[in-house]
């Protein structure tokens, strides 16, 4: 079996209109709920072996903030085909990570991740900013992952982890 932590970006902020979006960084709440959301991940034992993030500001900032706050050793790699992906294009990245990594965090963008965890678990769950899906693939390879391969496990929100 194979675990899939799918995370959206944390919040961004639209200060500077100059900026695009690839280039949009996190604003204040974005900052604040990453660190809650990688506290709550090492808390509930969903320690990824590596993880793969879209290059966009916004994402890689969520990654790197996840992985201060909870302390994994996980290798952090940037993957441009995260960004603007389909549901089909995501399918077949996670279709091509290592077998040797059995459990892999994902942080990317809305609607391409709402999209996958649906296919995926055959359960929609709306991923908010910062949001983290947990799916257990019932797959030994990677290249098996399909649409209705895995399971739900955990759907996790940071506006129900911040009291």
């Amino acid at each position: 079996m194979k675990t899939l932590m799918v995370l959206r970006h944390a919040k961004s902020s639209w200060d500077h209109p100059d900026l695009g979006d690839f280039d949009r960084p996190l604003n204040s709440r974005g900052r604040k709920n990453a660190p809650l959301v990688g506290r709550e991940m090492r808390a509930r034992g969903y320690h990824p072996e590596i993880v793969v993030a879209s290059p966009a500001a916004r994402a890689k900032a969520t990654a790197e903030l996840v992985l201060d706050a909870s302390g994994f050793d996980a290798d952090l790699s940037f993957e441009p085909r995260i960004y603007e992906a389909s549901l089909s294009s995501l399918l077949y990245l996670v279709s091509g990570f290592d077998d040797v990594y059995q459990s892999i965090l994902i942080v990317g963008h809305n609607p391409g991740f709402e999209g996958l965890v649906a296919a995926l678990s055959g359960e929609y769950r709306r991923m908010a900013t910062a949001a983290l899906a947990v799916i257990d693939l019932e797959v030994e390879y990677w290249n098996d992952a399909d649409q209705g391969c895995g399971v739900l496990r955990d759907h996790i929100l940071p506006r129900a982890l911040d009291v």
